[in-house]
């Protein structure tokens, strides 16, 4: 791994809820990844997690500090973060395997019978290569979210971006998407961030959990899981003891943060950046 290949300094949210008031949603957060590290982002409803992936991806700015990837400064969005949310991305009029074509329209390295059979692969293992020519409109929401995973990951982006992929998923499908997506990011060292509420999920999925405060966000927890759970991670480890010993010590620190979630936090000026 690549030391320091996403570096967060000193960053801090500020949005403005009026003339005399604002909101402080995160506060002065400074963290590194590294490169080929999946790092999960866990914390309250509105604590501003998603915010900060937000801004990894350049589609916020930071009111105060900077973020670099791979020694350059985040400043807007690229080709380099691919980002797959909640709601399904994909378009309508186009087929499954154009949609995941559609993902590497900037990859200008690419020929088009390269583009064309790296969508192929990534489409047979999301299990979709039977419906490469349907509709998004005649698939599963499930398989509409496998489309988006796989456009994003044929495009090879530096860093994938999730915000709760999976959170609008049924329990069986969700779970063959987590272990797809656990598989990939192994294979191919791919690095991750990704958001969700759901402590399962993070400990399952996650090198690394960093659990954020209540609003303004504060990571209070750098949890690292291969240090409680050792060998490959199957399905089964979800019913072994260490795997459940991790899951409520996380789910009590996220229940404390969620009771402290319900009064905002106000401030009439900016943030100051740490001095140190």
């Amino acid at each position: 791994m690549t030391a320091n290949f996403l570096k967060i300094e000193h960053v801090s949210k500020l949005y403005r809820a009026g003339r005399k008031s604002s909101v402080l949603v995160l506060d002065d957060i400074s963290l590194q990844v590294q490169a080929g590290e999946f790092v999960v982002f866990l914390g309250p409803s509105g604590c501003g997690k998603t915010t900060l992936m937000r801004m990894v991806g350049g589609l916020e700015t930071p009111t105060r500090g900077q973020i670099f990837l791979a020694g350059d400064r985040i400043t807007q969005p690229s080709c380099r973060q691919g980002m797959v949310f909640q709601s399904y991305s994909s378009f309508p009029w186009l087929t499954v395997f154009e949609n995941v074509l559609f993902g590497m329209r900037y990859r200008r390295d690419l020929s088009i019978t390269a583009k064309r059979g790296r969508a192929r692969f990534y489409l047979s293992l999301m299990g979709l290569e039977d419906f490469s020519d349907y509709y998004i409109t005649q698939i599963s929401g499930g398989m509409q979210q496998r489309v988006a995973l796989a456009r994003t990951l044929a495009a090879d982006p530096d860093i994938l971006l999730m915000d709760e992929p999976f959170g609008a998923l049924d329990a069986q499908t969700r779970e063959f998407l987590q272990y797809q997506l656990l598989n990939i990011c192994q294979t191919e060292k791919k690095t991750v961030i990704f958001v969700t509420h759901d402590v399962e999920e993070a400990v399952f999925l996650g090198d690394r959990i960093l659990v954020f405060s209540a609003r303004p966000a504060r990571v209070i927890q750098d949890i690292q899981v291969g240090e409680f759970l050792l060998g490959k991670r199957t399905l089964a480890i979800k019913e072994s003891d260490a795997f459940l010993q991790l899951r409520n010590h996380i789910l009590d620190i996220v229940r404390a943060q969620a009771q402290q979630a319900e009064q905002p936090t106000r401030t009439s000026a900016p943030p100051k950046r740490s001095s140190h």
